[in-house]
């Protein structure tokens, strides 16, 4: 079953190119609908309403919170993706996460009295439910199991960064990138040689690594004469 869904986000991730091409209502309708792939929210929409969360509204590019600012609401995606980023010294951007339908977004922060480090910002139009604080700890005071929820998922992201900075140790451009390809190739199930489509841009495994994105560029020609990779038009196959 789960492995039916992260393949059924990798197709969608393929398709549409997220951060190039937006994500399409019928896209997410299909995503909502599927019996096998419906993805599970993280807390009951109905129970965050029946607590006064209200659902608020985000234009692609919109920034949901920006670092620096406290931590007000629980935030959990209805609809759309969204993209965690910092700025670097040079002006890049540097994505720590891009979570989409039913994720909930730095949710770590309620927890202690620290500002946001990190900013938020809709990468498609986005529906987000926005529960206060003060009535998340109510919420999770009643019903304590929702905290393993939550713990659950942020250990599976925890788990996805200690992978992934792991190519940070290293110099080397190919290096990292391979890493990072190699890690998504696993964990969405792919075994053959080439029979990996890399779902990202070359601007987003810039973002995804640190890298310039004219150091990608290079690095993946160079992958595709070590045959690493194969190249079709725009398509990476890892």
């Amino acid at each position: 079953m789960y492995a039916s869904f992260f393949y059924f986000i990798y197709k969608v991730m393929l398709r549409h190119r997220c951060g190039i091409h937006q994500f399409s209502n019928y896209t997410f309708l299909l995503l909502l609908l599927s019996p096998i792939n419906k993805p599970v929210m993280i807390i009951c929409e109905d129970l965050l309403f029946s607590h006064g969360a209200k659902i608020q509204n985000y234009t692609s590019g919109e920034f949901i919170f920006e670092e620096g600012t406290e931590p007000k609401y629980y935030l959990q995606i209805k609809s759309g993706t969204v993209k965690l980023t910092s700025l670097l010294e040079d002006g890049r951007e540097f994505i720590h996460g891009i979570p989409f339908e039913g994720h909930c977004i730095a949710e770590t922060y309620l927890f202690n009295n620290k500002s946001y480090a990190i900013n938020a910002i809709a990468i498609t139009d986005c529906e987000i439910i926005k529960l206060e604080k003060s009535k998340l700890k109510d919420l999770l005071q009643k019903k304590p199991e929702l905290i393993f929820n939550i713990y659950s998922y942020t250990a599976d992201r925890m788990h996805y960064r200690y992978l992934t900075s792991a190519s940070f140790m290293f110099q080397d451009p190919l290096t990292k990138l391979e890493l990072v390809m190699n890690h998504m190739k696993n964990y969405f199930g792919f075994k053959e040689k080439y029979s990996f489509a890399v779902p990202y841009t070359r601007q987003q495994l810039a973002s995804l690594t640190g890298l310039r994105i004219e150091t990608v560029i290079r690095t993946i020609k160079k992958m595709e004469k070590l045959k690493i990779v194969k190249l079709d038009n725009s398509k990476i196959y890892f």
